[in-house]
């Protein structure tokens, strides 16, 4: 026992005179004396060696022992922060500063939200309505009946069954909400992401965004809609854009069309954006169906509208040159950088 006890005195001797400058310096001496495998974890399991009338005194020893250590360790670490301190406080005010890193919008977002600003200005509201969806909101209520190929596994996203709820395949959904709470005038605009059970590739895919407006109010006519999406193309895409409409059709509007624009990415003379034909589709129109406009109570005698849909990513496709639709679900920050000074 009292070589035990001469080594431990020479132990804290050791450590009185251990200094610590730096953090790493006093983890140091917490490993080398406090750790797991460190000095006073060695002494203490001397306490098996002691003989019994003598573990005591030992005992006492030890704790002694322990708490000096700790005490020390304690001090130098106080010690160390001081000196971090201190140094910290020392800054040299002539170093730049540290850069900031601007984001930006998605891409998007960022055409999103131009179209709801351009049709804003023409006095439509923002309505927005959920993602899950049941059938009637989804497709009885804008006239597509129960064997509508649009209502097939094949193309539509069955959360359940017998009721059938589903993943909204159009924002039209969000319009029959507007007309079931709402009576005319009416005049909204739903954007919102949409699913449909398609194969991704560059042109095509599982979920994507749509903008849909509505207009109900008396003595609407094809006239008004034509000049409302005239008036959209050119604030989107410039006064030079050519435009077209082909007759379409729609199960929820009647009479239908499709509106064309001259290719943004080829300038008319075609490529494979515009299928070599110098034209993209961007949106179906058409003035609202009459039993569309029974199924909430508003008389299609006194009342007339018009509706369009149009999808977030072609006019983005446009509008930016971008040839891959997969690119902005990717999340490769090469692309998305592109967009940092289109905030």
């Amino acid at each position: 026992m009292e070589q035990l006890v001469q080594q431990i005195e020479a132990y804290k001797q050791e450590m009185a005179a251990y200094e610590a400058s730096t953090a790493e310096a006093v983890e140091a001496f917490r490993i080398k004396y406090l750790g797991t495998k460190g000095l006073v974890k060695e002494v203490m399991g001397e306490m098996k060696n002691v003989p019994n009338e003598q573990k005591k005194a030992f005992g006492l020893v030890l704790n002694e022992f322990k708490q000096f250590a700790e005490t020390r360790y304690e001090t130098l670490k106080s010690l160390g922060a001081q000196e971090d301190h201190a140094h910290g406080n020392q800054i040299d005010w002539s170093l730049p500063g540290d850069p900031v890193a601007i984001g930006s919008r998605h891409p998007l977002s960022l055409v999103r939200n131009q179209i709801v600003s351009i049709f804003k200005r023409l006095g439509f509201a923002v309505a927005e309505g959920p993602e899950i969806e049941d059938d009637w909101h989804n497709f009885g209520a804008m006239n597509l009946p129960e064997d509508h190929p649009a209502r097939d596994m094949q193309d539509t996203f069955y959360i359940s069954r017998n009721p059938d709820w589903l993943l909204r395949t159009h924002t039209s959904s969000v319009q029959a909400r507007v007309m079931e709470k709402q009576k005319p005038p009416i005049r909204v605009i739903c954007p919102g992401r949409v699913y449909r059970n398609e194969t991704v590739s560059a042109r095509a895919h599982c979920f994507f965004h749509q903008v849909e407006g509505l207009y109900i109010d008396e003595n609407v006519s094809f006239a008004d809609l034509k000049q409302t999406l005239y008036f959209f193309v050119q604030e989107m895409f410039g006064k030079d854009v050519k435009v077209r409409f082909r007759p379409s059709y729609f199960p929820f509007t009647e009479p239908s069309a499709e509106m064309d624009i001259s290719c943004l990415i080829c300038g008319g003379d075609g490529c494979n954006i515009c299928k070599h034909t110098g034209w993209v589709e961007i949106l179906g129109s058409g003035m609202v169906h009459p039993k569309v406009l029974e199924n909430f109570g508003i008389d299609p005698n006194k009342y007339t509208g018009f509706a369009f849909g149009m999808g977030v990513e072609r006019i983005t496709q446009l509008k930016y040159q971008v040839n891959d639709l997969r690119l902005y679900s990717q999340n490769d920050l090469r692309f998305l950088k592109q967009f940092t000074g289109a905030i």
